[in-house]
């Protein structure tokens, strides 16, 4: 499994400035970055993983999205944006044998290639780039500091409005209520 030391070795090559943060407490889970670190939701981001369908091929894959903290992000969007069929948040046991993280504790870094990650554009537009941002690192004692810009860098994520859902198009010949 990868942990904070994995994260530690892969930033130092790279030469990416960081700092893995010791916490008093242990996380169940990383939504609970915010009141462990004694900051607010909007510099603590979480990496929400779901399991898709493939619209086109007859196979199935994993998904994450970079939220804040605390927030759970349109499974509508999320589909949409990576072309699913389908979509249903990812069981532990896959989650954990996929990206090699404790589920609940995924962080955006170091995730398979082939896994699409999404970054909610909020988040993206709404912090400087050179604000420090806090995420899991697989472990519950420990979270990564990292700059926001090197995340989005190294992460690779594409950024997407994941809060709003499009409502889908109407055909304005067709009555807003249908006669019985």
């Amino acid at each position: 499994m990868k942990d904070a030391l994995t994260i530690h070795r892969a930033l130092l090559e790279r030469e990416a400035m960081h700092e893995i943060v010791r916490l008093r407490t242990a996380l169940g889970d990383a939504d609970g970055l915010p009141e462990a670190l004694g900051l607010p939701a909007d510099r603590c981001l979480v990496t929400r993983v779901y399991a898709c369908d493939d619209r086109y091929r007859d196979r199935a894959f994993l998904t994450g999205a970079i939220v804040r903290a605390g927030e759970r992000p349109s499974m509508d969007a999320v589909r949409r944006a990576v072309g699913a069929a389908t979509i249903r948040q990812a069981r532990a046991d896959v989650v954990n044998a996929v990206t090699e993280y404790a589920a609940g504790l995924v962080c955006p870094l170091l995730l398979p290639d082939d896994m699409p990650l999404l970054i909610d554009r909020r988040v993206v537009d709404g912090l400087p780039q050179d604000d420090v941002v806090y995420t899991a690192t697989g472990e519950a004692s420990t979270a990564l500091g990292i700059r926001a810009r090197t995340l989005y860098a190294l992460c690779r994520a594409r950024p997407y409005d994941l809060f709003h859902v499009p409502s889908p198009r109407t055909d304005p010949r067709e009555p807003r209520h249908p006669v019985a």
